[in-house]
């Protein structure tokens, strides 16, 4: 339920980062009237990202007819979903400071061209996140099938990613954006790579990879899965007492660079010309004044 809670809440807050930032440009520059179209395309990418989420249960619990077919369709989301949430962590780190200029520009040639333009910009902008979250909500979900917690989880990231929002944008609280997604960043690096080792041993129960039966280790009678360390272990970063060869590969072989290249301190960027006019620029998402 904290890995789902988890997932939310990252990117909950980023996609109500996006709303707050085109909302905001449309009252500072006097054009509320587009804040209809805004909120119709953000409905739209909500309406959407729930019927994919829907569509990929279906697929898995109606549509395969056999467990085979299961455990590959499985796997391969669960692959899918440590590509988007690798490919989403390093976009953000890389573009939090210049998403909110991107946005506005965006968004002011929408305006120039109509009413359907910006909705369907919003749409764009929201949608990314919303399928994202379907897909590795499913792939992180997978070992509790039957139980409501980690959609409730889910739901309850969302509801605090978008609590997050208001505040910010009302200016009733300040966080540090550039370290949350830090810290939430090295977080899902961890439970990206329990997704893969999930995929990883539904490949093998498919027959596409062998060593089903070929354990790496078997720590069971120092970590009891009956308990709620080891059950929050397994939950939150598929860590499991006895996993195999292949499975502890590919969680190593995944964690352990990604975070390294993740944490590792980013190139300063080189100071101004003495002659150039200095320049106040956003260092995350939001409009500068409700930076932390």
């Amino acid at each position: 339920m904290f890995a789902t809670y988890l997932i939310g809440l990252r990117e909950g807050l980023e996609a109500t980062l996006v709303v707050s930032i085109l909302v905001a440009f449309l009252v500072k520059s006097q054009r509320r009237e587009r804040l209809p179209q805004v909120w119709l395309g953000v409905g739209l990418a909500v309406a959407v990202s729930v019927f994919f989420g829907w569509l990929i249960e279906y697929t898995s619990t109606t549509l395969l007819g056999t467990s085979d077919q299961r455990e590959l369709f499985e796997a391969v989301t669960s692959v899918a979903a440590v590509v988007f949430v690798t490919w989403m962590i390093f976009w953000m780190r890389r573009a939090a400071r210049s998403i909110a200029g991107e946005l506005r520009n965006r968004l002011t040639e929408a305006l120039a061209v109509g009413s359907v333009a910006v909705a369907a910009m919003a749409f764009l902008a929201v949608v990314r996140e919303g399928l994202e979250t379907a897909l590795i909500f499913y792939s992180a979900a997978q070992g509790a099938a039957g139980d409501t917690g980690p959609l409730l989880a889910l739901i309850g990231g969302i509801a605090t990613a978008v609590l997050l929002g208001v505040l910010i944008y009302v200016s009733a609280m300040r966080i540090n954006l550039t370290r949350f997604f830090t810290w939430t960043g090295a977080l899902l690096i961890l439970v990206a790579a329990g997704i893969l080792k999930y995929g990883v041993h539904d490949f093998q129960e498919a027959g596409v990879l062998p060593g089903l039966n070929n354990l790496a280790f078997d720590i069971t009678a120092v970590l009891d899965p009956s308990t709620w360390y080891a059950t929050l272990l397994a939950g939150m970063f598929n860590i499991t007492p006895a996993p195999t060869v292949l499975e502890t590969i590919a969680w190593v072989g995944y964690a352990v660079p990604v975070l390294l290249l993740f944490l590792r301190p980013g190139r300063r960027t080189p100071a101004p010309a003495p002659a150039a006019p200095p320049a106040t620029v956003p260092t995350a998402d939001v409009p500068a004044s409700q930076h932390a």
